[in-house]
Formats: structure tokens, sequence, C-alpha cells
């Protein structure tokens, strides 16, 4: 059974503000243990993303001190979204496609929710057999010619 992204994703959603500091997003996302946080403006709007992956490229490497840069120049913007009743396989299609990491789910500009590669993993767990997996792959490679086999050949 195909299931849709509102199956998968994650409900509780971690915000910061535009005009916070960089510091603050890296301590909240620590203390929350979430790779990211969704940037809302002064009405409470979605408007962009900033990720461990942000911090690290556009403050770390800097050598600048994180409580000087603010969120608004360091977040992803505008935000790459999917609707709910996608599937698994479509989101993750739109997350190589984009080359992001995260995906807002939104049902007629509502947020419900985040699709991540840690939601991708709990539904590998729960609905791939890693036994038949296994067994493709050891029947592909013994129907390979080893090394020694294609050299002689």
């Amino acid at each position: 059974m195909v299931k849709s992204v509102s199956d998968v994703m994650t409900t509780k959603i971690e915000t910061i503000g535009v005009e916070d500091k960089a510091q603050a997003a890296a301590k909240k996302m620590r203390s929350k243990n979430v790779s990211s946080l969704v940037v809302v403006d002064n009405n409470d709007q979605a408007v962009g993303i900033v990720t461990e992956r942000d911090l690290v490229r556009q403050v770390c490497v800097q050598e600048g001190n994180s409580s000087q840069y603010v969120i608004r120049h360091i977040m992803s913007s505008p935000i790459v979204t999917i609707d709910p009743n996608s599937s698994v396989e479509t989101a993750a299609n739109i997350m190589m496609q984009n080359k992001v990491r995260h995906l807002m789910v939104v049902d007629e500009k509502k947020t419900l929710g985040i699709i991540t590669s840690s939601n991708f993993i709990v539904y590998l767990n729960q609905n791939v057999d890693l036994d038949d997996v296994n067994a493709r792959i050891l029947a592909a490679l013994s129907e390979e010619p080893s090394e020694s086999e294609s050299a002689t050949s």
C-alpha cells in the first residue's frame, strides 16, 4: 500500500522569526533535537526555512559571530512544498529535483507539517522487507561475472 505524505510527515513544526539571530536558531535546533526551523514573519506566515546546513555554510565558515547573523539573511526561500495527499515517492522525487532535504506539507496555504529524511527512514523501516532487498542484492551480485572471470575472458 502506497502511503501519502500526510501518513509519514512530522506535524510538530519548530519555528523562528525572520529577525532572530543564527545563534538562537542553533540553540533551538539543539534543544528541540531538529535539523531545521521554519522561518515565520510578523504575521506568523512561513517565509523560509533555516537548516543546520545553512548555519554551517553561511555562518560557521565565515568565522563570524553567530549572534550577529540575522535569520532572514541565511534562510532558504521560497520553501519547497507538497500536498498532503501526494505519495511518499512523489515527495522523494520533489526533494531530489529541488536538491532540498525538507519539504513543507501545505494544504491550501495552511502548513500541516514537514517531511525530512528522518521521515523516509521511518517509512522504509516500516515498509521495506530487508530480507527481500538483501536477497535481490545477493542474486544480482551472483549473476555478475567476477573481475578475475572478466579479465580472463
